[in-house]
């Protein structure tokens, strides 16, 4: 049955061992963690941005540390994701949650209830949109111009470098940022490839 499926992965997913938690988690910052499930899962924003939702919730004064984080988000994305591809009405899927509503806080299934009856049936999860959320998503890029000033290992200073930072959603959603230095010819070298995709992208 659908329910015992999405119960069997939830209980997986070691929902008891999150709850304590979700229960640090105060209830406007867990219904905008589950607003941006809902919308990456309807294709609106490419992933769930953890990294930023955590300082925000460290700086209200809540110890949490981005990976628990990243795990409640999982969860969540599971359950949703799970009741989209079975029809789930909001007390089926409350139903599904089973012996799991007994260990989540009662803020957090009021937040699950009212975000799903509100937009739980926009989600449309395609066997399209499955396949094709097996790689990560290109999010954002950003780059700086830097000049090392020292070193252990280099000799020769001042010279010029490119810090750059992608940002990608990878396949679970979850945003992560990644950064790696370039020397200016590799910087070069990088340029005249995207220069290249260009061209190709141009005769397609």
């Amino acid at each position: 049955m659908a329910g015992g499926s999405a119960a069997r992965g939830l209980q997986a997913l070691d929902v008891s061992g999150a709850a304590d938690k979700i229960n640090l988690i105060p209830q406007d910052f867990f219904a905008e963690l589950c607003e941006q499930i809902i919308q990456h899962l309807n294709h609106k924003i490419p992933g769930v941005n953890t990294a930023e939702l955590c300082q925000r919730i460290q700086t209200s004064g809540i110890e949490i540390n981005v990976d628990d984080l990243a795990k409640i988000a999982n969860i969540v994305s599971f359950l949703f994701s799970t009741a989209a591809r079975n029809n789930l009405s909001t007390e089926e899927l409350i139903t599904t949650l089973g012996s799991a509503v007994s260990v989540l806080p009662k803020h957090a299934v009021q937040v699950i209830r009212h975000v799903w009856n509100e937009e739980g049936k926009s989600i449309g999860v395609s066997e399209d949109a499955r396949d094709m959320a097996t790689v990560g998503q290109f999010v954002d890029i950003k780059w700086k111009l830097g000049v090392a000033m020292s070193s252990d290992s280099c000799r020769s200073l001042k010279y010029p470098y490119v810090t750059m930072t992608i940002k990608v959603a990878n396949p679970s959603g979850q945003i992560t940022d990644r950064s790696f230095e370039m020397t200016i010819p590799q910087f070069k070298n990088f340029f005249r490839q995207f220069k290249e995709m260009a061209a190709v992208l141009e005769t397609v």
